[in-house]
């Protein structure tokens, strides 16, 4: 059974309608030693065949040293997702089941450059003034 049935890719299109600008998908991977890396790779893949806003790169976590240190990534399988800069956003792991909802809800946030934050909280991050590290954990479990 495909990852995206023929009727899966007709709502993925039709919210990909709500893309903007441009979003840039950077897949980390290899192929040994990877739980679930090349189920991500090819889930990037058909995502972004349903968009021409939609680009993908795909690097070798071992090989592509430069490319990782580049996107401060640290696991794989690893996905940044960039719009008109790079927002910091990291996908760890598999994009699937609950999440795969959030990951498109992220595609069209990013291509937008916009959030859906209240204006106190971006009022609030306004008076941060060192780096923040904030990571996001997504499991239905």
């Amino acid at each position: 059974m495909p990852f995206l049935e023929e009727k899966d890719k007709d709502t993925i299109r039709d919210i990909f309608k709500e893309l903007t600008n441009p979003v840039k998908l950077i897949n980390f991977t290899q192929e040994l030693e990877c739980q679930f890396c090349k189920e991500t790779r090819e889930i990037m893949e058909k995502v972004s065949a349903l968009s021409d806003k939609i680009s993908l790169e795909v690097y070798n976590f071992q090989l592509d040293k430069e490319k990782v240190a580049q996107f401060r990534v640290d696991k794989i399988p690893a996905t940044a997702v960039l719009g008109s800069r790079d927002y910091g956003l990291r996908i760890y792991g598999i994009p699937s089941g609950y999440e795969f909802a959030s990951f498109l809800e992220t595609l069209v946030f990013v291509s937008k450059g916009e959030s859906d934050l209240s204006q106190k909280t971006k009022d609030k991050m306004k008076t941060l003034t060192k780096p923040l590290h904030l990571q996001v954990f997504v499991t239905p479990t």
